[in-house]
């Protein structure tokens, strides 16, 4: 249909919605440290995100999980994002396409949905990756690329994540070793702020471990480790201690919690030195978790009194069956967002009507306008008034069907009766 007719594009909208990305399931670890955006960087891959044809709105998140794009885009977009995610960080079109995954219209919105509430995360239902995104928006908004359809899509998904959190249990249960261990701990002791835990090791699962204990207010962290330098920089960032390997007896007997893992191929921690430690804190109880493989701590320090021991195959019975009920949840998760998603649908096709019938409105006007001046014109030339008011009325007409003349001609060839019957109609009124 000609672009000067009010009709073009009145009905059938899809929605204008692009997530774009690479996440932990599509690439390794080496592709997505290539793609990923600093915060320095985020402002001018936005600005450049949002130059290119057929581009709106824009919203980038960057983890060291994933790396995607959102944007709202035109009907005519050509497809341009992929090369210029790779050009921008450098690389080429073969290093990523591989890699990237593309969800348009409700599937974007069931991709973002499903990301807000930790349901596309490597933890499934972590709750980290809901702080991201709120981050991710705002900087979005800073930089005036978020608009109407961008703004109502994440507000959206900030609401869709509150719900599957409170109407489901996908957060109640731990799935890390980590994330377990420390639950263990406030279940035996409640409040941790009173206590101190000793960490043997200062590796990726003794940081996260700590990192859950200083959420939970734990009172004081002390770090043990063969290389202190490892343990001091870690202790830097919590706010705790820094101790070798060797100091272990002599700081155990302030220890509440003891959390273990290292490399070691022999015990570091036996009953005589636990057994010392019991009783210099007059048989106060330590909760101990030994994650290591081969084991850290002797089997027989579980045989002392007030002492509470797991291994990482204890953990690992409460994982199992935890991750089995956040499954369950994910399922009843996905209920909620798929209800979640028509829902958003109708209120963009609502919101696309609006905007569709404003466009109509004014293209109209602008034709109506167009004959009146050429009318107005001719009468102030002195033309007959009659003959001019005839030709404005025919002008009128030929202009406003136009465009609808041709579709249907273009309908009845290709035996489109639905179309041809539709633009009937509107012109009869009915």
């Amino acid at each position: 249909m000609p672009e000067n007719s009010p009709f073009v594009s009145a009905v059938s909208a899809s929605m204008p919605l692009l997530a774009l990305g690479i996440n932990h399931q599509t690439a390794p670890v080496e592709i997505r440290e290539k793609v990923t955006f600093t915060p320095p960087q985020v402002d001018e891959a936005l600005r450049q995100a949002r130059s290119l044809p057929g581009v709106d709105e824009a919203v980038i998140v960057s983890t060291c999980n994933r790396t995607e794009l959102y944007c709202s885009v035109s009907e005519d977009y050509p497809d341009s994002l992929p090369a210029w995610l790779a050009d921008f960080h450098g690389l080429t079109d073969a290093d990523l396409t591989p890699y990237l995954y593309q969800h348009r219209d409700q599937e974007a919105v069931q991709h973002l949905f499903r990301v807000a509430s930790g349901l596309d995360s490597m933890v499934l239902g972590e709750p980290q990756i809901l702080g991201q995104l709120k981050s991710a928006f705002d900087t979005a908004c800073s930089g005036e690329s978020v608009k109407t359809v961008l703004g109502r899509l994440f507000q959206h998904g900030f609401t869709v994540a509150k719900k599957v959190r409170t109407d489901t249990e996908i957060g109640s249960n731990p799935v890390s070793v980590a994330f377990a261990a420390v639950s263990l701990s406030k279940q035996i002791f409640g409040d941790l702020q009173p206590l101190h835990a000793l960490m043997i090791g200062a590796g990726e699962t003794i940081e996260l471990a700590a990192r859950h204990l200083k959420s939970q207010q734990i009172g004081g962290i002390t770090i043990a480790n063969r290389t202190v330098e490892r343990a001091e920089a870690l202790a830097a960032e919590l706010g705790g201690e820094a101790i070798s390997i060797g100091q272990i007896p002599e700081h155990l007997p302030r220890a509440d919690i003891v959390i273990s893992s290292t490399a070691s191929q022999l015990p570091i921690l036996g009953k005589g030195a636990t057994e010392t430690a019991l009783k210099q804190r007059r048989h106060r109880p330590i909760f101990m978790v030994d994650l290591a493989v081969p084991r850290d701590i002797e089997p027989q320090v579980s045989e002392l009194d007030d002492v509470y021991l797991y291994t990482v195959d204890d953990l690992k019975e409460v994982i199992d069956e935890n991750r089995r009920s956040r499954e369950q949840a994910a399922r009843e998760a996905m209920e909620i967002i798929e209800v979640e998603v028509r829902q958003f649908e109708h209120w963009l096709r609502t919101h696309q009507s609006a905007d569709r019938i404003r466009d109509l409105r004014q293209s109209a006007e602008a034709l109506k306008q167009e004959c009146l001046d050429r009318a107005l014109a001719r009468l102030n030339k002195g033309e007959d008034p009659r003959q001019v008011l005839e030709s404005l009325a025919g002008n009128l007409g030929n202009k406003f069907l136009h465009g609808p003349t041709l579709r249907m001609r273009q309908a009845i060839k290709e035996d489109d009766n639905a179309t041809a019957e539709l633009l009937l109609e509107l012109f009869r009124g009915k």
